[in-house]
């Protein structure tokens, strides 16, 4: 047996209520156990789908959990019945962490302010709950890091999901105690040829790793589906990208990175 199909890994990043996902979820999910995946988070990126995600793990006690809050994507549309709506998910044993929230100047879908506003809300959601959060963040490091430095200390486990900044921006970061999330933007040899070198200075403590399935289908899959649709199950093509560059064996990435995520959202070891 290969030291890809021993090793098992958790896909802490996974929008697996995204509708490309509706017609064959359980093939999906099939997929991903045979690609050895431990556990996966299922993100939710408003009231809806956090709903959503909650009732799929609960379909899938101890593989599937989910996080609760709203991405700034959809920030316009937070109002106080959506934040009462988190409040409660937040009490629910599957929901893992507060988000995905955060800031994205790069598409600016939700006004900036309303942005600034549902992300101050849901950092007051963290502190209450004592929940990790699960942070978006694009063109938008400043302000990021300016409004959590002053309640860094109170906060608990953060993690920068989908980490593509350069090399500022995550020394910044890692300084404010933060996880670092590596997708398969790092496979992209237009884009993401930065990240080869920044992911060795990502502490082995510190680094978390993911699919954001449906999207960034890794471009330099051997095959890639004809729906280009990104599926768990390629998430050991990416673990095997970041350890070469960190000049690492698979098993190992594989090893740390679990337990990175165990940790990280208090997950409980799968049953045997």
């Amino acid at each position: 047996m290969s030291e890809r199909s021993e090793a098992s890994l958790i896909d802490i990043g996974a929008n697996l209520t995204h509708e490309s996902f509706a017609r064959d979820l359980e093939a999906v999910l099939k997929r991903a156990k045979a690609a050895s995946l431990a556990q996966i988070v299922v993100t939710g990126a408003d009231a809806a789908s956090s709903e959503q995600a909650v009732a799929l793990a609960r379909r899938h006690p101890g593989f599937l959990f989910a996080t609760a809050g709203v991405h700034p994507h959809h920030a316009k549309d937070f109002s106080t019945e959506t934040e009462k709506r988190i409040q409660a998910l937040l009490r629910e044993p599957e929901v893992v962490a507060v988000g995905e929230t955060g800031l994205d100047y790069h598409r600016d879908y939700s006004p900036r302010a309303a942005q600034l506003l549902a992300f101050e809300r849901q950092l007051e959601l963290a502190l209450a709950s004592g929940k990790p959060m699960f942070l978006h963040q694009r063109e938008a490091h400043e302000d990021l890091i300016a409004i959590l430095k002053p309640v860094r200390d109170r906060l608990g486990p953060l993690v920068v999901h989908c980490f593509t900044d350069e090399r500022k921006a995550l020394f910044e970061t890692l300084d404010l105690d933060i996880h670092i999330g590596i997708t398969g933007w790092i496979c992209d040899e237009r884009r993401g040829r930065h990240l080869l070198e920044l992911v060795r200075h990502i502490p082995a403590d510190r680094l978390l790793i993911e699919t954001d399935a449906p999207y960034l289908l890794p471009r330099d899959l051997p095959e890639k589906p004809r729906s280009r649709r990104n599926e768990p199950m390629y998430l050991p093509h990416i673990a095997r990208r970041i350890a070469e560059a960190r000049g690492e064996s698979y098993a190992e990435l594989a090893a740390r990175t679990t337990a990175n995520a165990r940790a990280f959202f208090r997950l409980p070891s799968p049953s045997a």
